[in-house]
């Protein structure tokens, strides 16, 4: 295990230093830049705008500034925001909690219900509930998150009148236990949208899968025994739906981090997703590589523990 937790981390490392060099050739190509907006303000000299470019070393060659910028990362600096000129690292780490938060509590509620709706669905194959849960998922997977939350503000929101339309608080300052259950009651609506939106293509995976085992041979013989059906739930169709579902989840962690981006807009959450759109639109380009490479280490991150994960469930895996 701890070779193989070696060979994950190497992998981890070599694949960010190749997501850098991406990431920072990307932004150097953008047809616009932060300080080319100064160029069109009358105000601004061009040696206010030459000395704005010394102070943030982009009038060095473009492979020393990318040098530099590595050993930064190392050292958990992303540099200064071109808009606030506070550090990025504070910036990003200050948003950061509320972002894993909703991704976390996605991930394993998109798990549960997709497991329970897929399984069901093979279980009552061509059935009114197979139907039901079929049409469900179509709709998720079909649906945009943004008309999608868009919908959910509309009839939630503001014609039930249940919850709130945007915001992680109330305007009242609140503690212990009453602003655990404000913030639960102010994230529901979002965390709802994210869920509802991933179940759809988790539901049709689980769904054939499971429908091969309850086809397969062994299946048969085991039902041929009087075996209960919650036993052949347990031993016989869990196990062979775990290692692929947990292989599809950690594939999927880009899709719901990107996702956060929409999500957060939308519903003014003060997250890490807001803060990368506000500095795409203000071309803040400290903030939205630091978000990338941020971005990144938790997607890999987050397959390597799939990858052990799987090990565990399986350890007759090749380790390796």
């Amino acid at each position: 295990m701890l070779k193989t937790i070696t060979n994950k981390l190497f992998y981890i490392i070599f694949m960010l230093l190749l997501i850098s060099l991406i990431s920072f050739i990307a932004i150097h190509l953008a047809p616009s830049s932060f300080f080319g907006a100064g160029e069109l303000n009358p105000n601004m000299t061009k040696e206010a705008i030459a000395k704005l470019q010394h102070i943030y070393g982009l009038d060095k060659p473009l492979y020393m500034q990318y040098f530099d910028w590595v050993i930064n990362i190392v050292r958990l600096d992303f540099g200064i925001s071109f808009v606030t000129g506070q550090d990025v690292s504070s910036e990003i780490f200050k948003r950061l909690p509320i972002t894993l938060f909703i991704n976390v509590i996605t991930l394993v509620f998109v798990f549960l219900i997709s497991l329970y709706l897929g399984i069901k669905s093979a279980l009552f194959y061509e059935k009114k509930e197979d139907y039901f849960i079929r049409q469900l998922s179509l709709v998720s997977f079909s649906m945009p998150s943004f008309y999608l939350a868009l919908m959910f503000i509309i009839f939630f929101s503001i014609n039930l009148e249940l919850f709130p339309i945007a915001g992680v608080h109330s305007v009242e300052e609140k503690e212990g236990i009453e602003n655990i259950l404000d913030m639960a009651w102010h994230l529901t609506l979002p965390i709802s949208v994210v869920i509802f939106g991933g179940l759809g293509s988790m539901i049709i995976y689980i769904r054939s899968l499971s429908l091969e085992i309850l086809k397969s041979d062994y299946y048969y013989f085991a039902l041929s025994r009087g075996i209960k059906k919650r036993v052949l739930l347990r031993f016989y169709i869990l196990p062979n739906l775990l290692p692929p579902i947990i292989t599809l989840l950690g594939l999927s962690l880009p899709g719901i981090i990107g996702g956060s981006v929409i999500l957060e807009s939308i519903f003014a959450i003060d997250g890490m997703g807001q803060l990368f759109f506000m500095s795409a639109l203000s071309r803040d380009y400290p903030i939205i590589m630091g978000i990338l490479i941020i971005t990144a280490f938790l997607t890999l991150l987050g397959n390597m523990v799939a990858d052990l994960v799987l090990l565990k469930l399986n350890p007759y895996m090749k380790r390796g």
